[in-house]
């Protein structure tokens, strides 16, 4: 059997640009045509083989699918709801620069709009202030001569406790004591730079239950040291001893520790009543402890644990009331910039921080933790702190990441799965090794969005409207150049 040769066509077919030549229709420049977007049932009676990317379309528009160009959204809380996730968690990790902040305060924009709460518990860098100012939200500014946090406030737990009967009263009551002495707890443990002893555990605990009973306010630092101070008979009793000079040598150390707490370099911030409390009508709060950055590590840390739990309570004492029928119910995004500032602050603070934000997928709450590096959780002293750490990531349903540098993408390899093309995407943004003056980071505003197992959702966010100098963190350092230069 012979083949016939292709047909020829009569005319020959024009090249691209057109024929060359006078009057010959030769084009200088093609435009691009016009892009045009519809969902695949409107689209497919045009076109019958449209087949899109399967991205999320449901929560805040992030941006554009950099391989498809559809707009990704996102809502950790009306993911989980949908079934795409199992809880409302979120990791999200990048360089400096890389747009960490800028795809979280998408997220806090949009989800405020859709009813969401936004929860900003411990602004290092005052950045947020003026997004919750422009959504009409609270700022609670923390610092000397500022707003102060008693750590040990019942808060609005000790509201909703005051409106509850039984067994739901007492529930509450054991909450609120927890909480106190998790935190308590914390604060020794960070000033110290040390665990807590067993004894003096059970020593802060009987003591925080004497203060409960006697009086007719929330305790305060202060007060406990006092009652530590003063050798009552019930404190001699949980120091197993009904001699004072024993019970000292026990209790001698957490009286130092809690006078630092006073006395120290933190005086004025944690040793008095909470003077400002958190308006849970609000649609964004705010805590800013910008004013606390120059003064050390460990004040920060000590900050950021007290609003960390500060704002757990509240949302706590929501879902409490809502489901008594006491209050509407109310879903809440919480921020946890910074991470590392708390985990390695002391030996087996990440147990504790991990206690005090551990996700409670019931209470209607999403949580955003954000660092710019795994090795910032790996860089602790204990193995066991090191494994909690890394569990931050893993229990997060959602993980993002911006530009990463090569060992940092391998480092999370060993905790998720990330696929060859997704870490060689991840790394290609990472900055390159340069000494251009004024380059933009190649990797900012692109995340590789990751969900389990499933294969990751690369994506773009280009700021629009008044977002530019909302999410605006440079701002300040143009303004010293400008002044400088």
């Amino acid at each position: 059997m012979t083949r016939k040769a292709p047909r020829t066509p009569a005319v020959p077919l024009a090249p691209a640009w057109g024929w060359r030549g006078r009057g010959l229709g030769r084009a200088a420049n093609i435009p691009t045509g016009m892009s045009y977007q519809g969902t695949t049932t409107q689209v497919c009676g045009l076109f019958p083989y449209v087949a899109g990317s399967g991205s999320p379309v449901t929560g805040v528009p992030i941006g554009r699918h950099m391989l498809w160009g559809e707009v990704v959204c996102m809502d950790p809380l009306a993911w989980m709801r949908a079934g795409l996730t199992t809880n409302p968690g979120i990791f999200l990790v990048g360089q400096p620069g890389s747009g960490k902040s800028a795809i979280t305060k998408r997220l806090v924009m949009g989800m405020t709009s859709f009813g969401t709460r936004a929860l900003i518990l411990g602004d290092t860098k005052g950045e947020y202030t003026r997004l919750v100012e422009y959504l009409g939200g609270q700022v609670i500014r923390v610092g000397r001569g500022l707003d102060t946090i008693n750590p040990l406030d019942a808060g609005p737990l000790g509201q909703a406790m005051a409106r509850m009967t039984g067994r739901e009263a007492e529930r509450l009551r054991l909450e609120i004591r927890g909480r106190r002495l998790d935190l308590l707890i914390a604060l020794c443990t960070l000033v110290r730079g040390g665990p807590v002893k067993n004894v003096e555990h059970v020593i802060l605990g009987r003591a925080l239950d004497i203060l409960t009973s006697k009086l007719d306010r929330d305790p305060t630092i202060p007060d406990v040291l006092a009652l530590i101070r003063e050798c009552p008979a019930e404190l001699l009793d949980a120091a197993w001893t009904d001699n004072a000079e024993s019970y000292m040598d026990s209790a001698r150390d957490m009286v130092f520790t809690l006078t630092l707490l006073c006395d120290g370099s933190l005086k004025g911030l944690f040793d008095g009543p909470t003077t400002t409390a958190v308006n849970l009508d609000a649609p964004a709060v705010s805590m800013d402890i910008s004013a606390l950055a120059g003064a050390g590590d460990t004040l920060v840390a000590a900050a950021m644990l007290c609003c960390w739990a500060y704002g757990y309570a509240c949302v706590d004492a929501a879902a409490a009331l809502a489901e008594q029928g006491l209050a509407p119910q109310r879903t809440f995004l919480a921020i946890l910039d910074e991470l590392w500032r708390v985990i390695r602050g002391a030996p087996g603070l990440v147990e504790l921080a991990d206690a005090l934000t551990r996700l409670n997928r019931h209470l209607g709450m999403a949580s955003l933790m954000s660092t710019h590096s795994v090795i910032d959780l790996e860089a602790l002293g204990r193995d066991e702190d090191k494994a909690k750490a890394k569990g931050f990531i893993e229990r997060a349903a959602i993980v993002i990441m911006a530009g990463l540098p090569a060992k940092e993408v391998e480092r999370i390899r060993e905790i998720m799965l990330l696929t060859d093309p997704e870490a060689g995407l991840v790394r290609s943004w990472a900055a390159p090794e340069t000494w251009l003056p004024g380059a933009v980071h190649p990797g900012r505003g692109k995340y590789l969005i990751k969900t389990g197992e499933r294969i990751g959702i690369p994506v773009e966010l280009s700021l629009v409207d008044d977002e530019s100098w909302l999410y605006d963190t440079d701002a300040a350092v143009r303004l010293l150049q400008a002044s400088t230069g």
